[in-house]
């Protein structure tokens, strides 16, 4: 007789801890599969100190196949449930698809960044959900403070070093204050123009900071905030977004180009699809975990509304605590689902919450004990070395050198604005070209940012409004592709294409005295673009969670010839004449058939170049005069 298949949807904290505690309570008995867009667990709490430069990312990344070897890990994204024939679809991070079957499932799927219908949030603003928008934070600040350094303007020095984050929960007021200290330290070794420094403001429509926790310990975190001089404006909240900053609700206007969204979450959309019901975007389950009328299914974590038996006719709040705690409970129940153990109803006990304030400060209660000063501090990093399942000793380590040693305050651009858009269903998971989007659950970035990055610039953006050459140059993801790009036509100074103008026998360069102006140099035709979010004819997109269909991977089927204008990244056609992969061909004795306006030549692509992905970001074209072409680099 086969083993019983659970299938385990999400490695949050509810989600790791049912696949922990299942391992251990079923002893082989079962086979276990976790999928996950990540093959680590994050620990969230952490995740404003990465931002600040204190941790390194990997410190708050605990590897999954590494703590959990009994469990089989799948890498990808669930797209739909069928619950009547047990199967789970799920697109992995190359495209490809794939079907879970499952005896037991377990839905902890986490949550996204809530939205609210301000105008210009979706577009200017940025979450504070997973390692990549923590770590496009932490490059976005340092470059901010860098520019203001070297602007001349004063009114864009201060624009720059003004820094707003909307929320005043636990992430909210743990990035204000963490910022704070980050940015006056860089400063220190980047002065400003005289009489300015950086500018943090922390917003919400609440009455007072952390309005959940224990009104001394919120009277505690505002006191450090506005030491640090952090503006904390209580009772508002932002109207509008725009390119140049924000405007408030009080009817004031803010210059700024730094947004961060910690207004607080919402379920995760997978569980719309099921049509069960629901509370709050949230599936009900009974206080055992499992979804009534359905006996394979349970859900814990963000998803679920789990009923608090300590308060009837409340659910459990979406916390860390309680996710982690539904894990074990959730866990305990699926193996008695199977004949393992007994069952037990989720009744939780409050230990506290502890808030890292940076430095030696700190606010906490553990076992309802109020605490504030060095003390609170103590207790706040004892008590996250004692909650993390891993990487305690390297936590632990990078506190300790925090503590002796300057911090790097470098950017590495790995992570662009557009790759962590506000509106995401896998904020855990940094956009990158040529991957599956979702409409309508994966907004692609429209317009202008705050933090002054074009969106023409990004793939399928549409320019910024009211900005001088606002289309993207060709060579620019979402543009059309450079001809000596993949996806683009051969560069005509390249074997196999027309031979190139400023070379002998060929005509003038058009960027040459004598000859007409090139279309993507100033006084010229700016560079032609595609339309907002615009695809080629037949390009793939995927469906969203909602719909409960899976995902097409846009580059399933390998890289083929693109059509005229398609902008897609990675297409790369063939060459006349072009001969084995790795070879060059020989150059043709005429021109090419490939038409349209000259463009700066670059290197040829072999015929069976990979489609970009994970591994493969957008760089400068490279130009035969040494510069470098402007692209997002």
């Amino acid at each position: 007789m086969s083993r019983p298949r659970i299938v385990i949807v999400g490695a949050g904290f509810a989600g790791y801890r049912t696949a922990r505690t299942l391992s251990r309570l079923t002893r082989h008995q079962a086979d276990i599969t976790l999928l996950n867009p990540t093959d680590y667990f994050l620990y969230l709490p952490l995740l404003p100190q990465v931002a600040a430069g204190i941790l390194e990312p990997r410190r708050v990344s605990v590897s999954l196949s590494g703590t959990l070897p009994h469990v089989r890990l799948v890498l990808g994204e669930a797209d739909g449930i069928d619950l009547d024939g047990h199967t789970v679809r799920y697109t992995g991070p190359e495209g490809e698809e794939g079907t879970l079957p499952f005896n037991r499932l377990v839905l902890a799927a986490g949550s996204v960044n809530k939205l609210l219908p301000i105008p210009g949030v979706a577009e200017h603003a940025h979450g504070f959900r997973g390692l990549p928008e923590a770590l496009y934070l932490r490059d976005h600040v340092t470059r901010q403070v860098e520019l203001a350094a070297a602007a001349d303007d004063r009114a864009e020095c201060a624009a720059r070093c003004t820094f707003v984050v909307v929320g005043a929960g636990y992430t909210g007021t743990e990035v204000a204050a963490h910022g704070a200290m980050y940015t006056d330290a860089q400063v220190r070794k980047h002065p400003m123009r005289t009489g300015m420094r950086p500018r943090w403001m922390l917003l919400d429509v609440a009455p007072r900071v952390m309005p959940e926790m224990d009104e001394r310990l919120s009277r505690t975190a505002e006191r450090v905030l506005r030491q640090r001089g952090v503006d904390v404006r209580m009772g508002t909240s932002v109207k509008e977004a725009t390119h140049d900053g924000v405007v408030l609700t009080d009817g004031s206007t803010v210059d700024t180009r730094t947004l961060v969204w910690c207004v607080g979450v919402r379920p995760d959309p997978l569980v719309e699809s099921l049509g069960l019901p629901m509370e709050r975007g949230r599936l009900l389950v009974d206080p055992h975990l499992q979804v009534p009328g359905r006996p394979e299914l349970f859900a814990c974590g963000d998803v679920a509304a789990v009923p608090d038996l300590n308060q009837p006719g409340q659910y459990t709040p979406m916390t860390a605590q309680h996710a982690w705690r539904h894990g074990k409970v959730c866990a305990q129940n699926v193996a008695a689902s199977l004949g393992i153990g007994e069952r037990r109803a989720y009744r939780h006990r409050d230990m506290g919450f502890v808030v890292d304030l940076g430095g030696a400060k700190a606010a906490a209660n553990p076992l309802g004990l109020p605490m504030s000063g060095p003390a609170a501090g103590a207790v706040t990093r004892g008590y996250h070395l004692a909650a993390m399942p891993g990487n305690r000793v390297r936590v632990a380590a990078d506190w300790l050198l925090d503590a002796v040693l300057p911090r790097q305050a470098v950017q590495l651009g790995l992570v662009r604005s557009w790759s962590v858009p506000l509106e995401s269903s896998s904020p855990e998971v940094a956009r990158v070209p040529g991957s599956p989007k979702r409409p309508g659950k994966d907004a692609g970035p429209a317009g202008q940012r705050p933090d002054g990055e074009d969106a023409g610039t990004q793939p399928g953006g549409e320019p910024a409004k009211g900005q001088p050459g606002a289309e993207p140059a060709r060579n620019h993801p979402g543009g059309e592709p450079a001809k000596g790009q993949p996806g683009g036509e051969p560069a005509k100074n390249q074997p196999g294409g027309e031979p190139a103008k400023e070379q002998p026998g060929g005509e003038p360069a058009k960027n040459q005295p004598g000859g007409e102006p090139a279309k993507n140099q100033p006084g010229g035709e700016p560079a032609g673009s595609r339309s907002h979010g615009g695809r080629a004819k037949g390009g793939q997109s995927g469906s969203p969670r909602a719909s409960g269909k899976p995902r097409r991977a846009v580059e399933a089927a390998g890289p083929r010839p693109a059509r005229e204008g398609s902008g897609k990244p990675g297409r790369a056609p063939r060459a006349s004449g072009a001969g084995s992969a790795g070879k060059r061909p020989t150059a043709p004795s005429g021109p090419s058939r490939s038409a349209g306006p000259p463009t700066d030549p670059g290197p040829e692509p072999p015929a069976n170049q990979p489609p970009p992905g994970p591994d493969i970001a957008p760089g400068p074209v490279k130009r035969t005069d040494r510069r470098a072409a402007e692209g997002d680099s």
